[in-house]
């Protein structure tokens, strides 16, 4: 995935670049020695080490053996940014009610840097993949085959979008996933005229999602909820409709709060 980080910027510092590399390298790696890092980002064995060893002193990797992990300290700044983020606080318990009514999983995320970030998703009694939906918290996703985040895509300014399809493009995920960018944004228009926003087995082959965008009241989008199910259950017409509305539903009460209690501090704009 291509990443918005300016090589060489002169704005940028090496030596904290670099770290950023080892706390990525040991989470894709799922933990590392000294050797296997090093050999994974082309350094010398005592740089690696001289990094994984401030990274120790400062608590955020842990040492098991010969294997350094990233360390508990890394869920505790997580919880910390998204208990501050509005959207979640606000949307949080009305996902639950959600997820609760329609016995489906339910999923609120939003954008930053381009991708989809997933800040909550609960599990109704009737949910599948949970497996899954666990790995998606744990990374940052493209927007375009997701309800989540074609309903956000559909409501952002057409000059961010084309950003977003320059930087990261239109990659398959499956056979149905929208991989052409003036169809892409045919089906965001189409998204807009109709209120929300679906993903049609282009994530997952036999799963499909409905969503709906949260916008503030000067119409900017901060997010979006989605639910998810089986094919064969949320295309039943009757469901499928019953879905569409408390989705719909349950994303203008989260703007309703949102617009009662918060004011635009609570939502920066971030580039």
């Amino acid at each position: 995935m291509t990443n918005d980080r300016t090589t060489g910027s002169p704005r940028t510092l090496k030596t904290v670049s670099r770290a950023f590399d080892v706390i990525r390298a040991l989470e894709e790696l799922d933990g590392a020695g000294v050797t296997e890092l090093s050999d994974a980002l082309g350094i010398s064995k005592s740089v690696a080490y001289n990094y994984l060893s401030t990274l120790r002193e400062e608590k955020f990797v842990i040492k098991e053996g010969d294997t350094y992990r990233l360390s508990l300290q890394f869920l505790l700044v997580g919880e910390y940014v998204r208990y501050q983020n509005a959207l979640f606080r606000i949307g949080k318990p009305e996902l639950e009610e959600l997820a609760e009514k329609t016995g489906e999983f339910a999923h609120l995320a939003t954008e930053q840097h381009g991708l989809g970030v997933n800040l909550y998703k609960v599990s109704g009694e009737k949910a599948v993949g949970s497996d899954y939906q666990v790995n998606k918290l744990q990374q940052a996703d493209y927007l375009h085959f997701s309800a989540t985040g074609k309903a956000i895509l559909a409501h952002l300014p057409r000059e961010r979008v084309e950003w977003i399809v320059d930087q990261y493009g239109l990659p398959a995920k499956t056979d149905s996933t929208i991989t052409d960018r003036d169809a892409l944004f045919a089906e965001l228009e189409t998204v807009r005229e109709r209120g929300y926003s679906l993903n049609d087995e282009e994530e997952i082959a036999g799963l499909q999602a409905i969503g709906a965008p949260v916008t503030n009241r000067h119409g900017r989008v901060l997010g979006s909820i989605s639910v998810s199910g089986p094919v064969r259950r949320m295309k039943r017409s009757e469901y499928h409709e019953a879905i569409i509305e408390q989705v719909v539903n349950t994303a203008n009460v989260i703007e309703v709060n949102i617009n009662m209690h918060e004011t635009d501090d609570d939502f920066p704009t971030f580039s």
